[in-house]
């Protein structure tokens, strides 16, 4: 059973330790504070309306000072020690969520603008947080242990809940970014979550389609539950099944590398997964990295974007919780850039062959919790 003890940095940002077991979690009661002098949190960025697309772009000039690739001894996310106080108070945890320092939105809530024009400025609303997978510095979410991978996946649903209950919060997004080519600032294992103030515009536009389907088939079937069914019969471009999730290579990938975690069952996010869900998702999951990694002599870089469904309730039930992995990373010693035509016009050339990708990746370790599909 994970247990959760919130606590305030020295700024006001919460600080959150999961634990899994009830006397862990009894420790935290007399864990040390923060004692740092901390400056003044700054205050929200701005979210400028982009009457072309419709979209809100979040202004957070603040960002710029962001901490940025700091060796060992000075990460943020190591526990703190006599000698050095960081982001966590405690000389160990298992793992933490806190309120990001150089938030995109946030840190007040509220609601935007319901009816925007060009020119409209409103306050950046919304919630940016850390979690920090595990107190040691090296690895990713893939080099977890599986009880401490499973902490991290309530971690998850806790703040999935928390946030989509906070004013003005319209979806909640956790994902994880790994490695430099992605962008990371910061080699300690770790993830972010974003609460937005709208729909951003890629789910948008996933949620409507979905919608669609869902009206046509009478509300019987989820545009994502069917996808996953049609992956299932015809196996081309399955990777692995588990009990209660599978991972397949989209018949559309956009990307060199791209891999979808769906559950077997309707769900619209990951705080409505039962205990057993969420050790099937944790195996599978942990099996899918070991694969993405096993595919050449150096660790892939990738974006884990959880897709959780909106909170509107137009969209919530036609939606169904995934994950999409994605790699710009399509061969060993190549990346692929957006360039004109995916940056300029969103539109996606892919070089590679979704079924050659997912045969790569059945082939690339042996199966583990789940069933290689021949």
């Amino acid at each position: 059973m994970t247990v959760h003890t919130s606590t305030r940095l020295s700024d006001g940002r919460e600080l959150i330790y999961f634990d899994s077991s009830p006397e862990t979690a009894q420790r935290r009661q007399s864990a040390p504070a923060d004692t740092r002098g901390l400056p003044a949190r700054p205050g929200n960025g701005t979210a400028r309306y982009d009457a072309l697309t419709g979209e809100w772009i979040a202004v957070a000039a603040h960002r710029q000072s962001r901490t940025h690739l700091p060796p060992a001894d000075q990460c943020p996310l190591c526990p703190s020690s006599p000698s050095r106080a960081s982001e966590i108070p405690a000389e160990d945890y298992e793992v933490v969520v806190f309120e990001n320092r150089f938030p995109s939105f946030g840190p007040d809530l509220g609601q935007l603008p319901a009816d925007p024009a060009w020119g409209t400025t409103a306050p950046a609303y919304g919630r940016c947080e850390v979690v920090a997978f595990d107190s040691a510095h090296e690895g990713s979410f893939g080099s977890l242990s599986p009880a401490r991978a499973r902490t991290v996946v309530d971690a998850w649903a806790q703040r999935t809940a928390a946030l989509s209950a906070m004013d003005g919060i319209r979806q909640v997004f956790c994902f994880e970014n790994r490695g430099e080519d992605i962008g990371v600032t910061l080699l300690h294992p770790h993830g972010q979550i974003y609460a937005y103030p709208f729909i951003p515009p890629r789910s948008a536009v996933m949620a409507q389609q979905a919608a669609a389907f869902y009206e046509a088939s009478d509300r019987r079937q989820t545009l994502v539950g069917a996808a996953l069914d049609a992956e299932r019969t015809s196996g081309d471009r399955m990777i692995l099944e588990g009990k209660h999730f599978s991972a397949f290579v989209p018949f559309a990938a956009r990307w060199p590398l791209e891999v979808h975690l769906v559950p077997h069952r309707q769900v619209a996010d990951l705080a409505e997964l039962r205990d057993d869900e969420r050790d099937d998702l944790t195996a599978v999951y942990l099996d899918l990295l070991a694969r993405v990694d096993g595919l050449y002599s150096t660790p892939t870089p990738y974006i884990a974007a959880w897709q959780q469904a909106p909170l509107d309730a137009r969209f919530r039930p036609a939606s169904r919780l995934h994950l999409q992995l994605t790699s710009p990373r399509r061969a060993e010693d190549k990346l692929k850039f957006l360039a004109g035509s995916e940056a300029a016009m969103g539109a996606f050339i892919n070089d590679t062959i979704p079924e050659q990708v997912a045969a790569n990746l059945r082939a690339a370790v042996p199966a583990a919790p789940g069933k290689v599909l021949s």
